[in-house]
């Protein structure tokens, strides 16, 4: 079985040179260790050192050799429109408060994965709130971002329950 022991960024490769490609829901693009197949369905062993996201034009080094190409799949999201800038920050205020994934679009539109609760409570605090398919791709957030010159890059405990208050 082919193996993949590196991600490497969309930014350090060329991704015309790729052997194949992957095409991932979100969820499915923060992985460590994992048996996935590629889009012709050849399987492959992900075997990383640790849990890495990896986003649209990222590459998976085999080691056989060669790159697969990692593509986001279309998935059923939100896209989310405040009545001006000081509303749409306070729209995000509440999908972050929530722990929900968020993906900001040129023109300041918010994108969610659907999720009809949501969606409603969108409604509610007045947004414009349209449902459609397409690629997500979620900001990293504070801690999948570690700072210049850190030894250890620890993440954000989320280990404690979470409740909803929605």
């Amino acid at each position: 079985m082919r193996h993949v022991t590196q991600v490497i960024s969309r930014a350090d490769w060329v991704p015309s040179e790729a052997k194949g490609t992957v095409t991932l829901r979100f969820e499915d693009r923060f992985r460590r260790r994992v048996r996935l197949k590629d889009d012709a369905g050849e399987p492959f062993l992900l075997d990383l050192a640790h849990a890495t996201r990896f986003e649209d034009g990222d590459g998976l080094a085999l080691t056989e050799g060669g790159v697969l190409l990692v593509r986001a799949a279309i998935e059923d999201v939100l896209e989310v429109t405040g009545k001006d800038t000081q509303h749409t920050a306070r729209l995000a205020w509440h999908i972050g408060n929530r722990h929900t994934p968020l993906e900001v679009l040129p023109g300041g539109i918010l994108r969610i994965q659907y999720d009809h609760v949501l969606m409603h409570m969108l409604e509610g605090l007045g947004a414009k709130v349209s449902r459609t398919s397409a690629p997500f791709a979620p900001e990293a957030g504070a801690y999948d971002s570690p700072q210049a010159g850190d030894e250890v890059h620890g993440h954000h405990d989320h280990t404690h329950a979470h409740s909803y208050h929605g």
